[in-house]
């Protein structure tokens, strides 16, 4: 039987553009694009998650605004169910800590990149309604 991960992805809009982020040399599916993110702790709330990764992943801070999907990818060894909510920066500037990269887009642009396959339902969600107005934090 597989192992079963929850995970939290950050979508965070600043200026009508996403943020994205490739994946660090030494990683699972290195060189991947994903929504910024990581591994819910026992107890964590999903929202509470979300804020730690970002802190140490990027070194700035979000605030959580609704949901965008839920869904669950079976990777050969892990079922890692994704939960992306769009964001917006309350305080810093984001940089890659323990990415290869990171970069703005703007959601048209967001097909450009290869994805890991977890984060491309919340890809095509984003790309559709992230340039309407109300749909973001």
């Amino acid at each position: 039987m597989s192992t079963r991960v929850h995970v939290v992805g950050a979508v965070i809009v600043d200026d009508g553009r996403v943020l994205c982020a490739q994946r660090g040399p030494g990683s699972d599916l290195a060189g991947l694009w994903e929504f910024p993110g990581g591994k819910v702790e026992d107890g964590e709330s999903l929202p509470a998650a979300l804020q730690r990764e970002i802190e140490e992943e990027l070194g700035c801070s979000v605030a959580v605004g609704t949901e965008v999907t839920t869904t669950t990818h079976m990777y050969p060894a892990v079922a890692v169910t994704l939960t992306t909510f769009y964001c917006t920066l309350t305080a810093g500037t984001p940089r890659p800590h323990e990415h290869a990269a990171i970069r703005w887009l703007r959601p048209a642009e967001l097909h450009e990149l290869e994805w890991a396959p977890a984060d491309l339902p919340a890809v095509a969600l984003v790309a559709s309604t992230v340039a309407s107005p109300g749909h973001h934090a």
